[in-house]
Order: structure tokens, then C-alpha cells, then sequence
């Protein structure tokens, strides 16, 4: 099963920098790996991610989201970002709700190319 996820900023705030985004792709991925997933597509923005995971039927998506949103937040700010420090301060890296989409009736390569489409800061 494919879910399409997109993860938003405390705040909105435009805090991503390449290094930020390039640590997040590998907890991302690390993560998905912990619930037997797959991180199928990843872009990102200054202020959110899009993530495209494929996921086993047992797996419930909020427990995904959760460990997702959880690890890498604690993660990044246990980095001691200065744009993150800066703009967000020692509280949370992200919102608190998320989108997630199913993402069965389309294509896996139509939605893989409309996240990779999506604008990259860098």
C-alpha cells in the first residue's frame, strides 16, 4: 500500500537547509525501514516534506506518522541547527497534523513525479 504524507513546519517557518534536508531523507528512510516500508519518493521545500512510503497492510499509518514526525524531530534538533535554533527555538520541528493521502488509485509513477516536481530549495 502507497501513502502519500506531507509533513509542515512549527509555524510554517522556512527553517530547511540542503544538510537539514539531506539528514531527514536518511531518518525518513531509516524509520520506514523500523515498520518493514519502503521511502519511495522524497522532496521537500523550506517549510514542509512530501514523503511517498510504501507500507505493509499491518502497519497503521498514524503509528507511521507518529514515529516519523517523533524521531526525526528529536533527531534535527538534537543537531543544533542554527536555522532551526533560530527560528523555532527549543520547541518543536513540526506541526502538529500532517496530510496523508492514499494513494491507490493513481499511478505509483504519477505521484512519485509530482512530488520530485515540487519546488527544492538550495
Amino acid at each position: 500500500m502507497h501513502v502519500h504524507l506531507v509533513f509542515v513546519t512549527r509555524y510554517r517557518r522556512e527553517v530547511f537547509t540542503k544538510e537539514i534536508l539531506d539528514d531527514l531523507h536518511g531518518i525518513f528512510a531509516s524509520v520506514c525501514a523500523d515498520f518493514e516500508a519502503e521511502l519511495v519518493g522524497f522532496d521537500d521545500e523550506d517549510d514542509h516534506v512530501q514523503l511517498l512510503v510504501n507500507y505493509p497492510p499491518k502497519v497503521a499509518v498514524s503509528a507511521l506518522v507518529s514515529s516519523l514526525k517523533g524521531v526525526s524531530s528529536r533527531m534535527i534538533r538534537k543537531k543544533n541547527y542554527p536555522s532551526i535554533r533560530k527560528k523555532l527555538g527549543g520547541g518543536a520541528l513540526w506541526s502538529p497534523s500532517y496530510f496523508a493521502g492514499s494513494c491507490g488509485g493513481a499511478p505509483i509513477e504519477i505521484i512519485r513525479q509530482y512530488i520530485e516536481q515540487q519546488q527544492t530549495p538550495h
